[in-house]
């Protein structure tokens, strides 16, 4: 397949403090990667790395390349880098009254003059964008009033207008209940492009990513499909917990169980007892 995006070698220091360590990976066309690791582990300060949200400043030191079809980043203006890039956020920013339709249509800017006017062929791609996250009917609903996973599927919405090549999604199901959880991934797994997104679930990871990136402190540990990564040795050294993997029966993909240590459930015990 073809590499749409190289990480080489990528380190990230603020005040003296190491938050991302010679990071190398290459993302190809088409891809669903997931970023897994435990809290505090550099999984969306890789993302503010990969959508050019970071710059060296006094107290921040940026180190090693990020190609973008086989040109560096930094050679992108911010415009060109909305044409590539969709970015959906943990989760979505008040936006005052503004209606489903208006949030849609900002995936239009990127691709257009100042001050021009919508044309029909670009109302007709918002239609179909919300058609396709199965929002038709929504458009003129206040996008605040909208559910979590309402909100998701019209920021999807919006980052198909954008017609963006990757869409970068931190935490895309945090907020979400099961039932959405769900249906923003499958979404999201049949759009088609390339996705690259931190995941908190390591089964849901398990379930939708064709391939995992698992950090830790900064460092990337792993590179590859959910069996590769998904190992009782290696997560159990990363989240410091006795873990057992199944294969799922529904999905046959590795499914992760953490227990806390008997000695520290035994202790728990006896502490509750004395109080």
């Amino acid at each position: 397949m073809k590499t749409q995006l190289q990480v080489s070698q990528l380190s990230w220091l603020v005040n003296n403090k190491s938050i991302l360590q010679n990071i190398s990976f290459a993302v190809s066309q088409g891809e669903v990667i997931g970023i897994i690791g435990p809290n505090g582990a550099g999984k969306t300060s890789l993302l503010r790395c990969i959508t050019n949200q970071v710059k060296n400043t006094a107290n921040s030191t940026l180190s090693g390349t990020i190609h973008l079809k086989n040109k560096e980043m930094q050679y992108y203006s911010a415009k060109q880098l909305a044409q590539y890039f969709a970015l959906v956020a943990q989760k979505a920013e008040p936006i005052f009254s503004l209606t489903v339709i208006d949030i849609v249509r900002m995936g239009l800017l990127p691709h257009q003059s100042l001050f021009s006017l919508d044309s029909d062929h670009e109302k007709e791609q918002v239609q179909r964008a919300l058609a396709k996250v199965g929002l038709s009917d929504a458009g003129t609903n206040s996008f605040n009033q909208l559910s979590g996973g309402e909100q998701q599927r019209v920021l999807i919405a919006r980052a198909l207008v954008q017609k963006a090549q990757i869409l970068i999604l931190d935490e895309p199901t945090n907020h979400l209940d099961v039932y959405y959880q769900h249906q923003i991934l499958q979404l999201v797994k049949q759009l088609n492009i390339t996705v690259i997104m931190t995941v908190h679930d390591l089964n849901l990871a398990s379930q939708y990513c064709q391939r995992l990136l698992l950090l830790n402190q900064g460092q990337l540990i792993c590179d590859g499909s959910p069996s590769e990564v998904l190992t009782e040795q290696q997560l159990q050294q990363v989240f410091k917990l006795p873990c057992l993997l199944e294969s799922d029966p529904l999905t046959s993909k590795p499914r992760v169980y953490f227990s806390l240590p008997k000695q520290a459930n035994d202790k728990g015990k006896t502490g509750g007892i004395d109080g």
